[in-house]
């Protein structure tokens, strides 16, 4: 089953509108965006998520049915937390998403990516209510050959870090429980489709974690500092925030379908070709867009990070009829903008939903 038109991939808010939805990460930084498009689209949002730190600006900004600041690697919490939701449809954020952290504290990673997604799936299996799960992980999770291509999402999943490898796993143990637990011809006999979603580098306004390139620059550019860059020629796959996230909500919307079995599945989300840049353009352009600043190369040595990585998102352009609609250059347009209407003291709320209808708009 192909979507029928591109116009599709927009989300459906005659789906969307009363539906109960389970959000682990609705703290962090995608997670409260989505939250927010959710709420706008008229669901019944569920957070469960650590307690709001460094992560996002944003989290307080949504609105919620229920909020539950608990760990992820707590079942007995989490469990109680999805029973009393019921949800329809549950996405799952949550995460430690840092590759440097990673390697600050590995065992944190690991338990909190990979056993953190079990404990979610194996609360799904307790419930009738499910239609539809959504594992998001990375683009991080392939064995990564700095091939000039774009990965696919039949390649080879493997990790150089804790956090690649963290990824890696998780894929794995959803596909395992896929086809164990939740699928039609499983042991439980469910029909309880998960997809897993591999988005590429996402860039956006509200974030402010540590060592990701576009908080960093932002901070330094805000308090008028230098700007060091770790590995300036280093290519990833940059996109603005909203456009996976409009891939996750149309992929959970066909989950839940007839047809549902044919998308329980692993989808790329990525950008154009074009826009798969290096570090230091990135930099370049926000430097430029900003009206200040400029960065140098900060040499030191620092623990392993790819060089090159790419994404092949025809699967999810074909089969879903998602596409990116904002380029590098839109999204970093959009990135300082918001960031400095921040800076300005205007209401996040009303900043982000303008973000949202911009984009809309961009795909009429």
């Amino acid at each position: 089953m192909n979507a029928t038109s591109e116009s599709r991939a927009f989300p459906d808010q005659g789906f969307w509108s009363g539906k109960r939805v389970f959000l682990t990460g609705h703290t962090g930084f995608k997670g409260s965006w989505l939250a927010l498009m959710l709420e706008q689209l008229g669901s019944v949002v569920y957070g469960y998520a650590l307690p709001p730190d460094t992560g996002c600006v944003l989290s307080a900004v949504p609105r919620y049915a229920g909020c539950v600041h608990a760990d992820i690697r707590d079942p007995q919490a989490l469990g109680k937390a999805i029973r009393e939701a019921r949800p329809d449809v549950v996405l799952h954020l949550a995460a430690q998403p840092l590759v440097r952290r990673s390697y600050a504290d590995p065992r944190e990673t690991i338990e909190t990516n990979v056993m953190g997604t079990m404990n979610v799936l194996e609360a799904v299996r307790e419930l009738d209510t499910v239609r539809a799960v959504v594992v998001v992980t990375t683009d991080k999770c392939y064995h990564n050959r700095e091939w000039d291509w774009g990965y696919r999402e039949s390649e080879s999943l493997g990790g150089h870090d804790p956090y690649s490898a963290s990824k890696a796993c998780t894929e794995l143990l959803a596909a395992a429980w896929r086809s164990s637990f939740l699928g039609h011809t499983g042991i439980d006999t469910r029909d309880t489709p998960i997809a897993t979603a591999r988005a590429g580098n996402v860039i956006g306004g509200g974030d402010v974690s540590a060592d990701r390139l576009v908080p960093d620059v932002i901070r330094s550019l805000s308090n008028s500092e230098a700007i060091n860059v770790r590995n300036p020629l280093a290519v990833r796959p940059w996109q603005h925030v909203i456009e996976p996230l409009h891939g996750y909500l149309r992929l959970a919307e066909l989950l839940c379908g007839k047809t549902g079995a044919e998308f329980a599945q692993a989808f790329n989300f990525g950008p154009a070709e074009e826009d798969c840049r290096s570090v230091g353009d990135v930099v370049d352009l926000l430097c430029d867009r900003w009206g200040a600043g400029g960065w140098q190369h900060d040499d030191s040595v620092q623990p392993h990070e790819a060089h090159l990585l790419k994404l092949d998102s025809s699967r999810a352009r074909r089969r879903l009829g998602w596409r990116t609609r904002w380029s590098l250059t839109q999204a970093i347009e959009e990135i300082v903008l918001w960031e400095q209407a921040r800076l300005a003291g205007d209401d996040l709320r009303k900043i982000s939903l303008a973000s949202l209808e911009r984009y809309r708009s961009a795909g009429s």
